[in-house]
């Protein structure tokens, strides 16, 4: 039988252990808790800071990212910045932004695309009616030319029109800009005159100089005069307002493999890099043009050039720089788009600047034959009235002449054959040291009188009316082309230097009458 103190110390022993497994139990209880405690304030943390985070995300993709983005839209060559946090980038939270970002530039494009068409239709139809009033004042103003001969109000009509033509230019290019028709439908012209149109459009075309290497007669289809008309004077504006008043802009013709090129060369400051690079994104029309993006108040010239460019297959180049220190523009015309035209029915216009190749002029024998033979009676008709009028007072050899005005000349028209005079018998001797010069011939279909005895007489171009018929009326004479008028003018003045100056001693001189000499000796 077991004894009450070891049941008592056997009850202690058991109750002591099971109090040490208790506590044990309690203990790592207790550390479970407090890690689980540590666990969730780490967590807590970790949320409160992912919420932090996501938050500055959010705030920086309102203030920064979006607006940044929008505004690259206008301007490509601005940078989005970036997430605040350069985890975020390929998480969640990071793709989602993204997917903001592009959905705010797609909304952003399609409203400006839908608000730039409306502006551009209003602006579409506002030019039409301008156009149409420019063009019924230009067709006033060349009637009024037509009209008056006033040189002073003639000088203020064609200014007004020139005038009207720059209103006319800047309201066409703003219809070209907006998507509309060129305006005019042109027939084939040379490509010289399409380039010269192009100058007469603008304020300083003075200062343009065109050096025409073009085939004679290398012309553009009818579709395609207007549109380079247009591009040209472009060209030449954006050179004329980039440079100094005093310098001028240089325009070469000339072929090239695949067709035309006229390149525009100006001595101004040039364009940056980025300028560069702009201006030819413009000018290639492979981007839709917007009329926010030309700026305010909005430049159109570049956009107008790239509408024509993509609409009527041209090419425009501004990406090189000019020898002359500015820019170089370069338009080419494909040889689809050129024609031919034979320059001796249809030469081109008498302002546009001749070409280099072009070949001398074929000359037509029986013209050249009527006008040397024209020229030769003028000629022979002035050289004989004041060679021989003044041998009648002049003295003799050896003694100097007095410097007295020519008599003047009657006009061939209105001259009237002396009336003949009894001969003078002529002397003989020693004293005949002279040879007569014999009278020249007359004028086709007129007849001179024999007993003239040497005297000059005038002479006609057409046959005189018979004496005795005053009833019948004289021929009207045919008008004079230039060269007939310069070569009667260079016989007066070689008439005239001839009786100025004074005679040499083996200059044969006619036989003098008998009056003569005693007027002499007198």
């Amino acid at each position: 039988m077991i004894e009450l103190p070891e049941l008592v110390a056997g009850g202690l022993a058991a109750g002591t252990l099971s109090a040490l497994a208790l506590g044990g139990s309690l203990l790592r209880s207790r550390r479970r808790q407090a890690a689980l405690r540590a666990e969730v304030a780490e967590l807590r943390a970790e949320l409160e800071g992912a919420e932090d985070a996501f938050v500055a995300e959010v705030e920086h993709l309102a203030a920064r990212r979006m607006p940044a983005a929008a505004a690259q839209l206008a301007h490509p060559h601005l940078r989005v910045p970036g997430p605040v946090r350069q985890q975020t980038p390929g998480t969640p939270t990071g793709t989602a932004l993204e997917y903001v970002l592009t959905a705010l530039r797609e909304e952003l494009t399609a409203q400006r695309t839908r608000i730039d068409a409306a502006a551009q239709a209003g602006l579409r139809g506002a030019t039409r009616e301008i156009q149409a009033a420019l063009y019924r004042l230009q067709d006033a103003l060349r009637g009024l030319q037509q009209l008056y001969d006033d040189p002073e109000l003639a000088q203020t009509l064609f200014a007004l029109d020139h005038e009207n033509e720059q209103s006319l230019r800047r309201a066409q290019v703003a219809a070209v800009v907006c998507g509309a028709w060129v305006g005019l439908a042109r027939e084939e012209s040379h490509v010289v005159d399409a380039v010269t149109g192009g100058q007469a459009r603008l304020s300083g075309y003075h200062r343009v100089q065109v050096h025409n290497h073009l085939e004679p007669g290398t012309a553009l289809v009818s579709h395609a005069v207007e549109p380079v008309a247009i591009i040209v004077a472009e060209l030449l504006d954006n050179a004329l307002r980039h440079s100094a008043p005093d310098t001028a802009v240089v325009v070469n013709l000339e072929h090239v493999h695949h067709g035309v090129c006229v390149s525009v060369d100006d001595a101004g400051l040039g364009m940056t890099q980025d300028e560069r690079a702009r201006a030819q994104r413009l000018v290639a029309g492979s981007d839709p043009i917007l009329l926010t993006d030309l700026g305010d108040p909005p430049r159109m010239g570049l956009a107008a050039i790239g509408q024509l460019t993509r609409q009527f297959d041209l090419s425009v180049d501004v990406s090189s720089p000019s020898p002359y220190g500015g820019v170089r523009a370069v338009l080419r015309v494909d040889s689809h788009l050129l024609a031919r035209i034979d320059p001796g029915e249809r030469p081109p216009s008498a302002s546009a600047p001749r070409s280099t190749r072009e070949r001398p002029a074929r000359r037509d024998p029986v013209r050249e034959r009527g006008r040397h033979e024209t020229a030769g009676r003028d000629t022979a008709g002035f050289e004989a009235a004041v060679r021989e009028a003044p041998l009648r007072d002049m003295p003799a050899c050896g003694t100097a002449v007095p410097e007295t005005p020519v008599p003047e000349i009657a006009s061939a028209e209105s001259a009237v054959p002396a009336p003949a005079a009894p001969a003078a018998p002529a002397r003989s001797g020693p004293e005949d040291e002279h040879e007569r010069v014999p009278a020249p011939a007359p004028a086709p279909g007129r007849e001179e009188p024999d007993d003239l005895g040497g005297l000059p007489q005038r002479r006609r171009r057409a046959t005189a009316a018979a004496p005795g018929t005053p009833g019948v009326p004289r021929p009207q004479p045919a008008a004079r082309r230039p060269d007939e008028a310069a070569a009667a003018l260079a016989a007066l003045q070689y008439g005239t230097a001839a009786a100025r100056a004074p005679k040499r001693a083996n200059t044969p001189e006619s036989h003098r009458t008998d009056e003569e000499e005693g007027g002499a000796a007198g």
